[in-house]
């Protein structure tokens, strides 16, 4: 049997591997009775000759192969979001690339689900950015996008977030930029646990009151919105937002803590997913969600309920900083051959928490080759002094 000693409350502590890997298995997105994104990781380059703090670096190769494998598992890819470090590491310039290469790489594919990000990022917050700038970069960016035939989802602004006066500021950005989109968007609603500058965003800091602006715009512009993600860690939030979609309007949950009861809903309905642990687990996504479009609601939970102490673990505050888990996790795996990110993120978060990471990766059947990941696990021990 595998094992490995791992830091453990100030010790040294052996750990016996006991998990199963799931195996990775060709699917198609047809297959699920859900509809279901993964916001996918960029690999940096751990050669460049650059300042990693300052200036992104991108192995293009192995970002890339990463996104042909979420499409051979039948997951779509939510291209240059937040889990790609975009406005935490990665700028618009290299979102702007990343996005022209990954929709080419689509295009040679047959029924490659991909969704690339729109938001305002290249526009600094500041006290003299008015609501017509905001307007101005958001489109700026969504022509850039439309001009290669991609899917929109709609982040959200943090110069709106520092500029708006109140939920009527929201309302007038999102009715222009809905009333001119070519085709239907995902808006992405991403709570201040993931990005503290977001905080108040629709215009209130109480979440149930902006939800009341945030749906009186999907209620005027249905016919513009394929849906919307929230990532408020809330499963209460998202059920009562989901119930009062118009219809036709999906609910894509971002709920990284409670996402196999969200997906398998309720009588009253159930939400579609757009999820950065999906980077890390796709292999047991894709299998979960190939159960359950098979109607095998056990095995469904079976497969991903084990996930989700990981995922939680991954995304324990600081939330911001879960991108550390997932590449981590990526590295682990084989994905990519180190454990470099852009920004320096590795830094983020402590041997402890990849520690226990590699724990619960193990018990959730995450670990595609557990030799190989204990191997690479030894090698970040070795880099903290630990032999």
């Amino acid at each position: 049997m595998t094992s490995i000693d791992l830091p453990l409350e100030d010790q040294l502590a052996r750990y016996e591997l006991t998990g199963r890997p799931v195996p990775l298995k060709q699917r198609e997105a047809a297959a699920f009775s859900r509809v279901a994104f993964a916001a996918a990781h960029v690999v940096a380059d751990p050669f460049a000759d650059n300042d990693p703090w300052l200036t992104p670096a991108i192995d293009w190769e192995r970002t890339l192969a990463f996104r042909h494998r979420l499409w051979d598992l039948g997951l779509g890819v939510a291209e240059a979001m937040d889990t790609a470090q975009r406005g935490m590491g990665l700028g618009w310039p290299e979102a702007r690339e990343l996005i022209h290469r990954a929709l080419a790489e689509a295009r040679g594919r047959s029924g490659a689900l991909i969704a690339c990000g729109a938001g305002t990022d290249h526009l600094a917050p500041g006290p003299d950015v008015t609501i017509d700038d905001i307007l101005k970069a958001y489109e700026s960016q969504i022509e850039t996008i439309e001009a290669e035939n991609g899917r929109i989802i709609l982040m959200a602004s943090r110069a709106l977030a520092a500029a708006a006066k109140g939920p009527g500021d929201y309302i007038r950005v999102y009715d222009r930029i809905l009333s001119q989109i070519k085709e239907p968007v995902i808006i992405h609603w991403l709570g201040e646990m993931f990005d503290p500058a977001l905080e108040g965003y629709w215009g209130n800091a109480d979440h149930m009151a902006a939800m009341n602006t945030c749906h009186a715009v999907i209620e005027a512009h249905a016919e513009k919105v394929d849906g919307i993600k929230i990532s408020l860690l809330s499963k209460e939030k998202e059920i009562a937002m989901r119930r009062r979609l118009p219809k036709g309007v999906r609910m894509y949950t971002g709920d990284d803590f409670n996402y196999a009861e969200l997906i398998a809903g309720d009588e009253k309905g159930y939400s579609d997913a757009l999820l950065g642990i999906f980077d890390a687990i796709a292999p047991v996504a894709s299998a979960a969600l190939e159960a359950l479009g098979e109607g095998r609601n056990g095995e469904f939970f079976e497969l991903l309920e084990p996930t989700v102490p990981l995922s939680r673990h991954i995304f324990k505050a600081p939330t911001r900083f879960y991108k550390t888990g997932v590449v981590f996790l990526a590295y682990l795996n084989g994905l990519q051959d180190h454990f470099v990110m852009i920004g320096g993120q590795q830094s983020a978060r402590s041997l402890a928490h990849l520690a226990e990471l590699f724990r619960l990766a193990d018990r959730a059947g995450a670990l595609a080759d557990p030799e190989l990941a204990v191997s690479r696990m030894r090698r970040v021990l070795a880099v903290h002094g630990i032999n």
